[in-house]
């Protein structure tokens, strides 16, 4: 099934309300914040966090029906980073996979400043690690314990990235690990 991926106001009051309610209704087991309030959002969004020239906020949409929305950060510099979050319902389906499938070409065709996309995500989201390496990206980092849970954990933290030459000709830029 395939995800379309497209802009979605904040500043209409009923975009704003739509967004508030889809990220309450549903938990984010990964996130720092897994349950964010309607607070919460509006001190993000006071921050800054998700409009104006450096973020944007996309839907996710399969067979037109809301399955999720992406943060993207970073617009005006050569590499973005990204924050997807799915309604539970659609999780386990490959829905996943497709949105970063789906942002990845909304992204380079959009944004022609882009040379890179790029994700992190915890050691123990296995499912996000997989949609990554689904979706044509290279496992770049793996950083010990600096991932803060909400419980107070540290976890790995893994990194990937996504070359716009890549993406372009389906061929993946080898990564050097050991140089020296």
């Amino acid at each position: 099934m395939t995800v379309d991926v497209e802009p979605f106001s904040l500043a209409d009051p009923s975009g704003w309300e739509e967004f508030v309610r889809f990220m309450t209704a549903n938990a984010f087991p990964f996130h720092m914040n897994p349950s964010p309030t309607r607070e919460d959002l509006e001190s993000r969004r006071e921050d800054g966090d998700f409009d104006g020239p450096e973020n944007a906020v996309l839907a996710a949409r399969a067979e037109g029906e809301l399955i999720g929305f992406v943060v993207v950060e970073d617009l005006e510099s050569i590499g973005q980073l990204f924050d997807i979050r799915l309604a539970n319902g659609a999780r386990g389906k490959g829905l996943g996979t497709e949105t970063v499938r789906g942002l990845v070409r909304h992204l380079f065709r959009e944004c022609p400043n882009i040379v890179r996309i790029e994700g992190q995500t915890r050691d123990d989201n296995v499912a996000m690690r997989k949609t990554f390496l689904r979706s044509g990206f290279v496992k770049e980092a793996h950083c010990r314990k600096a991932w803060p849970t909400a419980e107070g954990e540290l976890r790995d933290s893994v990194a990937y990235g996504l070359l716009r030459s890549d993406f372009e000709t389906g061929q993946t830029t080898p990564l050097v690990w050991d140089e020296l």
